[in-house]
C-alpha cells in the first residue's frame, strides 16, 4: 500500500516546518528545548492538521531517547504497561524514553492515571496530541506535570508553502499541472488543515495530471461535505441547528445534525451546544431536556462516532419539539447590565456571615430573619444601590 501523502512530505527537521512560528521560531522555549535535547512532558493542543504530530515526529528525529509512539483510539492499558517496562529498563541505562500519544482525550481516567506515575518519576517524558482542550479532556493531575503547547490552525501562506513542497515530490513521478489560482483554491478551502490540503492533492493527482478548481471542488465535497469545522460554514450549520431546535422543526433539526456529523463535526461540540440549548431556549419550561442533554454528553465522551450520532439525534428531536422559555436566559442578561453599570457593590451587611467576634461586631449578620423560623418577607437581599430591581 503507498504511503500517503502527508506521511510522505512529512519534514525531519525544524527548518523544513511551516507554521507555529510564535511556538517554535528560534527564540522560543521549545525550540532551544529540542535542540538541546531537553524536552519536557507536554501537550500539543491543537486543530486538527496544525502539525501536531508532525513536531512530536521531528522531536523523536531531534533527540537521543528512545521514541514511542501509539494511538490512544487502538491503545489500551495493557500497550502501556509494555512500554512502561520499556521505559524502566532503558532507565536503568540511563537512556531516556518519549512516549507519543496521539489523541490522548480519547483515553479515560484509569488509562491516564496509569501513565501519571512514570511521568511524575521521570520514567517517561510524554508527549501527548489532542485537539480538545485538555483542562476539559485530559485528567487534571496530569495536565500539571506537564506543559501545554497551543498549536493555532495553520495560515493560508503556510499551507501554500507545504502544497509546493508536496508538489515537488510529487512531480518527481508524475507530471502534473496546476496553476497559482487552483492552489490557493485548495489553501482558502482546506481552512488551516494542512492534511485536509494534502489528501484532497492526493485525491486530485489520481484522478489526472491537470488539476483545475473545478476538479478540487468535487473531491473536497464528496469527501468533506462542503463542511468547513472552523470557517463560516461551520458557524452558519450551527446556527441553522440551533434556530430549527428554538423554532419547534425537527425535521430540519435532523438535517442539520446530519449535514455536521457527515462532515466530520467533532461530537463533543455538538453535545456542548446542546447542553447551552437546553437552558438558554427550553429552561423552565421542561428541566428535563437538561438532563438529557448532559446524558447524550456523557454518552457522545464514551463512544463517539458512529454509535453517538443516535444519541445527538435522539437529542435534537426532544428539544426541537420541547416547550421553549427564555426566564433564565433573559434574567442573566438583565443582571449583567446592573453588574456591569455598577461595578462591585459591597454585600449589605445582614446577609454577610459572622464567624468571628470581630466581624460580629462590625455588624456581619446583624439583623439578619432566618426564613424558616421568621417573616423575612421585608428583607432586602439586593445591595441597596439596586432597590428592589427585577430580573424575571
Amino acid at each position: 500500500m503507498p504511503t500517503p501523502l502527508p506521511d510522505l512530505i512529512r519534514p525531519q527537521n525544524l527548518s523544513d516546518f511551516f507554521g507555529q512560528e510564535k511556538l517554535i521560531g528560534k527564540t522560543s522555549y521549545l525550540f532551544r528545548a529540542i535542540e538541546n535535547d531537553n524536552i519536557p512532558s507536554m501537550i500539543l493542543w491543537g486543530p486538527p492538521g496544525s502539525g501536531k504530530t508532525t513536531l512530536a515526529h521531528i522531536i523523536a528525529t531531534a533527540t537521543k531517547s528512545e521514541f514511542l509512539k501509539i494511538s490512544a483510539v487502538s491503545s489500551g492499558k495493557k500497550m502501556l504497561l509494555e512500554i512502561i517496562a520499556k521505559a524502566q529498563e532503558n532507565k536503568l541505562q540511563n537512556k531516556k524514553t518519549i512516549l507519543f500519544i496521539d489523541e490522548i482525550h480519547r483515553w479515560n481516567k484509569a488509562q491516564q492515571d496509569a501513565l501519571l506515575p512514570y511521568v511524575e518519576n521521570g520514567t517517561i517524558t510524554l508527549i501527548g496530541a489532542t485537539t480538545e482542550n485538555p483542562s476539559f479532556e485530559v485528567n487534571s493531575a496530569l495536565v500539571s506535570r506537564t506543559r501545554v503547547f497551543v498549536l493555532e490552525k495553520l495560515t493560508p501562506d503556510d499551507l501554500e508553502k507545504i502544497i509546493t513542497r508536496a508538489l515537488e515530490k510529487i512531480k518527481t513521478t508524475k507530471k502534473i499541472k496546476i496553476n497559482s489560482d487552483t492552489i490557493k483554491l485548495l489553501t482558502n478551502l482546506s481552512n488551516g488543515d494542512a492534511r485536509m490540503a494534502l489528501n484532497t492533492l492526493e485525491a486530485c493527482t489520481n484522478q489526472t495530471k491537470n488539476i483545475t478548481p473545478e476538479l478540487v471542488r468535487e473531491v473536497l465535497q464528496k469527501s468533506h461535505l462542503l463542511y468547513d469545522k472552523s470557517g463560516e460554514e461551520h458557524y452558519n450549520i450551527i446556527s441553522a441547528l440551533h434556530k430549527s431546535m428554538r423554532g419547534g422543526n425537527p425535521d430540519a433539526s435532523v438535517y442539520w445534525l446530519t449535514r455536521m456529523i457527515e462532515g466530520g463535526e467533532d461530537p463533543l461540540f455538538i453535545a456542548r451546544r446542546l447542553v447551552r440549548f437546553a437552558s438558554e431556549d427550553i429552561g423552565l419550561a421542561n428541566n428535563t431536556a437538561l438532563l438529557l442533554a448532559n446524558a447524550v454528553f456523557d454518552a457522545c465522551h464514551k463512544l463517539g462516532y458512529p454509535e453517538c450520532n443516535v444519541h445527538l439525534t435522539q437529542c435534537v428531536i426532544y428539544m426541537a419539539k420541547s416547550k421553549k422559555d427564555i426566564t433564565a436566559y433573559a434574567a442573566y442578561g438583565k443582571a449583567k447590565k446592573d453588574v456591569e453599570k455598577f461595578g462591585n457593590l459591597p454585600v449589605p451587611l445582614h446577609l454577610r456571615n459572622a464567624p468571628t467576634k470581630l466581624m460580629k461586631e462590625l455588624g456581619y449578620s446583624k439583623g439578619y430573619k432566618y426564613t424558616p423560623l421568621e417573616d423575612s418577607h421585608e428583607q432586602s437581599y439586593l445591595p441597596e444601590e439596586l432597590g428592589n430591581s427585577k430580573y424575571l
